[in-house]
């Protein structure tokens, strides 16, 4: 349901999370290697959240990536999917159809108006602070 550039996304800001205390900004080939995503593709979905203000970005020999610790209670998943793929996965229908709607419903619709509906009261409610703590705690992992 998600892009591959929203689901590398996701993966990297929970991995600069994870980093917010560490007093330092996070590299690009340094995220890249930890998510398992090429560096250029990287740097992309980088620059979109940098300009969504997701995560904080700074240029030359100290810079690179960090999230302040005082946001990782602020944003939630869905900041992350809204700036990358927008909220194109929760309008639609499940099968492509122009036409699908409660009253005209393609085979899937109620079921998968239900997947929309859970899917985003998850991604609305999941916030960093909790990703990151899981992750450091090795709860979960971020690659392959």
């Amino acid at each position: 349901m998600l892009s591959k550039s929203c689901e590398y996304g996701i993966r990297a800001t929970i991995y600069i999370a994870s980093k917010c205390c560490e007093s330092r900004k996070i590299g690009l080939n340094e995220i890249a290697t930890a998510i398992d995503s090429p560096v250029a593709f990287t740097a992309k979905i980088l620059q979109i959240l940098a300009k969504n203000k997701i995560i904080n970005s700074t240029k030359g020999v100290n810079g690179g990536f960090e999230i302040l610790p005082e946001n990782l209670k602020l944003i939630n998943l869905m900041k992350i999917v809204e700036a990358i793929d927008g909220t194109s996965v929760f309008v639609g229908c499940g099968l492509g159809l122009d036409n699908c709607s409660d009253t005209h419903p393609c085979p899937v619709h109620h079921e998968f108006k239900e997947i929309k509906t859970k899917l985003k009261s998850m991604l609305e409610n999941t916030t960093l602070e909790k990703l990151a703590l899981n992750f450091k705690s090795g709860s979960f992992f971020l690659k392959y």
